[in-house]
């Protein structure tokens, strides 16, 4: 068997048990988002946009639903690598993926590629809740696709790295809830930023969810408070980043090996 044969095999081996073990546990994994959705299309969507109208031109339902999709997405991919990831530091088996012949890549890979299905999969269902209650609409269909696609896998890499680091269970939480939370309550969700005054403006320019949410809006609505090209290459290059950082520590051990 040569190398390619080797990393393939690894690669198909490692993303068929993390996928496995999400699809296993779907009722913990998959259904609370649809849950949680359901409820805020309910309460915001129906309840509260009644009275708000519109927003950028659309009903108040149909621009937050890209926000509410996106929200699952990259909450999904990020939760799943880490979990993934540290769950394997927690039993050893991380020891033996680092000593058997394969690179970094391919380990880095097959992480990943699971917490992009659950990202896209959860995505699916939360679009199906969006459409029965009316707030879901394509304008740019690949677009759509493209960027659901770069958000699962940016933050299935971060993911990643916060599972590189962290020591217990604890520090796989920290980071949804100080950090990812916040960034997509306050990424323009449910909100346009052209409604904030001119300092709240420039500081939501700092927050990478805010090109994630608007991208994948103008995908869906056609509309968008960002420069479509600026969110692209800010997701794309934000992507990349994080691939390269992760590879390094994973070549060099950093944060699990002694």
């Amino acid at each position: 068997m040569n190398q390619a044969q080797i990393n393939l095999t690894a690669y198909l081996t490692l993303s068929r048990r993390e996928v496995h073990r999400f699809l296993r546990i779907w009722p913990q994994t998959i259904m609370p988002s649809a849950v949680t959705m359901t409820l805020y299309f309910l309460v915001f969507g129906k309840f509260v946009g009644a009275r708000i109208g519109l927003m950028d031109g659309v009903s108040y339902v149909d621009f937050i639903a890209p926000g509410l999709i996106m929200m699952a997405v990259i909450t999904n991919a990020y939760t799943n690598t880490a979990f993934g990831f540290f769950i394997g530091k927690f039993q050893g088996n991380i020891e033996e993926l680092l000593v058997a012949p394969i690179p970094s890549w391919v380990i880095l890979l097959g992480y990943t590629t699971s917490g992009v299905l659950r990202g896209i999969v959860v995505g699916l269902v939360v679009i199906g809740v969006a459409m029965i209650f009316g707030g879901f609409s394509v304008a740019h269909f690949w677009l759509m696709l493209v960027v659901i696609f770069l958000s699962s896998l940016l933050f299935s890499l971060a993911g990643l790295f916060n599972g590189v680091f962290a020591k217990n269970f604890d520090d796989i939480s920290i980071v949804p809830t100080f950090l990812l939370t916040p960034l997509t309550y306050l990424g323009g969700v449910f909100y346009s930023i052209n409604l904030l005054s001119p300092f709240w403006k420039k500081l939501s320019l700092f927050n990478p969810v805010l090109y994630m949410v608007n991208a994948f809006r103008y995908g869906i609505v056609g509309i968008s408070d960002i420069s479509l090209w600026l969110a692209m290459t800010i997701l794309i290059g934000m992507t990349v980043l994080l691939t390269v950082g992760n590879i390094y520590i994973l070549d060099r051990g950093i944060g699990f090996r002694a």
